[in-house]
Parts: C-alpha cells; structure tokens; sequence
C-alpha cells in the first residue's frame, strides 16, 4: 500500500514538472508571438515605404496631380459649398468675415491627403464618391452650424454662412453637401505605429484562415494615404489626428490588393470592404461593386514629396 502511494506521489511530482514546463513554453510562445507581431507592424511600414519609393520612381515617367490641380477639380464644380468654400481665399473680403465662417473649418477632403500613385489616388477616390471627396471638415459640430442657418420656419437663410458667401460672389449651392465634424466621429483606438513619421495606425495585418498572409495585399487604405506637415500635426481637441478621426471614419480597415483576383482570394479575412488596383470593389462584407470605373472628377494629389496646402482656409 505504502509502495503504491509513493509511486502515486512520484507521478504526481512528475505531471506537476511536466505542467510546469508546458508553462513555461506557453509564456515562452506568447512572448515570440508579442515580438513576431511587432516586427510584422515594423514590416508593414518598411513596405509602405518601399511601395512609396516604387511609385515615385513609376511616377517619374507618369502624370503627377498637384494639389493645385485638385483644387482646380473642386473650383470647377462652380455650384458645390467645397467650391465655394475653396473661392473664399481668392476674393477680397475682410479677414473677419472669412474668419466667421471658416474659424472651425479644417478643409475640403480631397485636399487632406496626397498619395504617391496615380492609380491609387483613382481608386480611393472612385470609392469615396464625390460627394464625399467634397466634403468639408470642420474641428467641432458648432463650426458645422456657422456654415448655415434657417429662419424661424426652418428655411435656409440665404444671407448667412455658406450660403450668403456665395451669394456676395454670385454663385448658389445646389442640392445638399456633406459637413464632417471631427469631434463627433469615433476614432481609432488601436495606436499609432512606432517611430512612424506619417504616424500610421497600428492595424494588424489579415490572416487568411490557415494563418498565411493574403497573396497581393499592399496595406490599410487609411494608412497608404499621405499627410503633409501641417495636416500631420494637427490634433483635435481629444487629442487625436486626421488619420485616427477623419480617415480612419471614410476607410475603417478597407484593405488594398495588387489585382482583383488577389483580392477575390482574401475574401475570407476581409471585413470592412477591399478594393484592388486593376478596379475591383467590395465596399462591405458580402456587397460587391462591379462594372465598369467611373470617372473620377476630383481626386487626391498624387506627387514624390509632401505637397503645399493650397487651399488654405484658416491661419493656424
């Protein structure tokens, strides 16, 4: 009896040191896999940078589109509030006035960001639309309020905000435009990536279901957009950039692919939509975009080195 128990005892100390030891390889796992995902950020930049120096040296023999040219885009849209908005710097009015109506508001969307390929400036531009690449983006809700207001049955006031600029210049908004106002949008909460001077969000990579990368996939939407110096530095009154607000609410984790096919193939690890270079769409989970592209009217800058704002609307 006495020899079972102490063999009982023996194998009892011989789990506890095995279970010890598959501890100790688990903590081991966890803290490789913490560095592997790490080095995957540090990668997904360098490929970013690699993919940013490919295109400028394709652009080199290609078309650049300046910012000066997105804003011609937006200016010929005589009747839109972006352009209208844009007219504001080019006409002799007095600084309060312009002030009054511009103090809160940051931009027109297609002059926040630049890229480095044409093909990509198309392709992001073609799955914003154009009513979103017109909007325009203001620091808080009541800057929105400044751009127009209503008399006391609810009807638009032609002689204030927005509208009463355009009126002083002979021009007139038709239909509806879009006001984004950062204060109120949900921003990304996952951090930035280390020592990233575009100061990208950390978004880890997709997996396809067998744990391999996705063939073709260049990268986040929201990250394979540019910021110039200034649009880099701006902050919210929370604390939080263009990229972690206004961006990341238009792209969420839209993936970008090489080709259509490549993008067919992810399907499995995509959530928020995909698009691909060749012109595929998926703008959500399960909703394919197909036919032919559209003509994109105003589209993102596409140049080799940060672009000077043209279209500037406030002096801080």
């Amino acid at each position: 009896m006495q020899a079972a128990i102490m063999n009982l005892m023996d194998n009892t100390a011989s789990l506890e040191t095995k279970i010890k030891r598959h501890e100790d390889n688990l903590k081991f796992l966890n803290s490789q896999a913490n560095h592997l995902d790490e080095s995957i950020l540090d990668l997904q930049v360098s490929l970013a940078r690699y993919h940013s120096d490919v295109s400028k040296a394709d652009n080199v023999y290609g078309a650049y589109h300046s910012e000066e040219e997105t804003v011609a885009q937006i200016l010929q849209k005589e009747n839109s509030a972006a352009s209208i908005l844009c007219s504001a710097e080019s006409h002799d009015f007095s600084q309060t006035t312009k002030s009054a109506l511009t103090k809160d508001v940051v931009g027109v969307v297609a002059t926040l960001a630049w890229v480095d390929n044409d093909n990509l400036s198309r392709t992001l531009s073609e799955f914003l639309g154009l009513e979103t690449m017109l909007a325009i983006v203001s620091r808080t809700s009541e800057g929105a309020k400044a751009l127009e207001s209503y008399d006391g049955e609810g009807i638009i006031s032609c002689t204030d905000g927005l509208h009463g600029f355009g009126s002083l210049i002979g021009r007139k908004i038709n239909g509806r435009f879009l006001v984004i106002c950062l204060d109120e949008l949900r921003q990304y909460v996952g951090g930035l990536v280390a020592d990233d001077p575009q100061k990208r969000l950390a978004i880890s990579k997709p997996k396809l279901p067998n744990g391999e990368d996705p063939p073709g996939f260049l990268g986040y939407a929201v990250n394979l957009i540019n910021l110039d110096t200034r649009n880099l530095h701006f902050i919210t009154a929370n604390g939080h950039g263009l990229r972690e607000t206004l961006f990341y609410s238009l792209f969420s984790c839209l993936q970008v692919y090489r080709s259509r096919k490549e993008m067919l193939l992810a399907l499995p690890c995509i959530t928020d939509g995909a698009l691909s270079l060749d012109g595929g769409m998926i703008k959500d989970s399960g909703v394919f975009v197909l036919g032919s592209r559209k003509n994109v009217e105003v589209k993102f800058a596409v140049t080799s080195g940060s672009p000077d704002c043209t279209c500037k609307l406030h002096s801080n």
